[in-house]
């Protein structure tokens, strides 16, 4: 497959052209999406380069120019942490998550390309866990409120899959983590060679691992983490329990892939 990836910069994208080599893939990447970021006396101001996101004149001209380069679309340039970002500056995640999210479904509807959406368990209300693609959505941050823009966009177009994710870098980049919240985290990389097997879906699909705490995913690759808890974190709203529901993930994919 031919696959268009944005948000080149990340590390999913570079997990995913790591393990899909039986795929072509072209990763355009701006900075406006993912760090590195300069905080100044005007607040966060992104360094430009490449595909943006933001402008529909911009990522038009890109599809054109090299709409014989792709057929698949895996979106999953988004401005995502700090989570703060959302909070001091909801204008520049609207452009970036929901406009920029709207202007590639465009783009795919015009040059006839899937889309492959990277959305997150923060579109869920994150209280009672276990949560299926079919339950209802009240997101507990602002960030949260972004992906759900972008998924309504999306699903405007019939030939796309979201992909509800909960991932983490390995190794860990805190020191603590959370105890008090549950997720179905799974690693950067396993996550990327899950989409790799998704691909040819359409719909809604949550993408995770078991449902546990932050705290006791994190020990299990590194038993010097120390726990935090949710009353210890006053910046953003946290949820006690975001863990998925991934039957449906688990029926397209075995157990060898992750």
């Amino acid at each position: 497959m031919k696959i268009l990836v944005t948000g080149g910069n990340g590390e999913f994208c570079k997990h995913l052209v790591k393990n899909g080599k039986e795929h072509s893939f072209i990763t355009p990447s701006k900075k406006t999406m993912q760090p590195p970021y300069v905080v100044n006396d005007r607040g966060i101001e992104y360094v430009h380069s490449g595909l943006d996101v933001r402008d529909y004149t911009n990522v038009d001209e890109y599809f054109k120019e090299n709409k014989n380069r792709f057929d698949y679309v895996i979106h999953a340039g988004a401005i995502t942490r700090p989570m703060v970002i959302h909070e001091d500056n909801p204008t520049l995640s609207i452009e970036t998550n929901i406009v920029g999210t709207a202007n590639i479904v465009m783009a795919c509807e015009k040059y006839n390309k899937k889309i492959i959406y990277i959305s997150t368990d923060y579109v869920y209300e994150g209280i009672d866990g276990n949560y299926k693609e079919t339950d209802a959505m009240k997101p507990f941050t602002k960030y949260g409120w972004s992906k759900l823009g972008g998924e309504c966009a999306v699903q405007m177009f019939d030939n796309h899959l979201i992909l509800r994710m909960a991932m983490n870098r390995k190794p860990f980049p805190h020191p603590k983590a959370l105890k008090d919240m549950r997720k179905s985290i799974m690693y950067i990389e396993d996550a990327a060679k899950v989409t790799l097997k998704l691909l040819n879906e359409k719909g809604i699909i949550n993408v995770g691992g078991k449902s546990q705490s932050v705290y006791d995913f994190v020990k299990e690759e590194n038993p010097d983490i120390q726990p935090i808890y949710l009353k210890d974190i006053s910046d953003v709203n946290m949820a006690t329990d975001c863990s998925m529901n991934t039957t449906k993930m688990k029926k397209v994919i075995d157990d060898t892939v992750i």
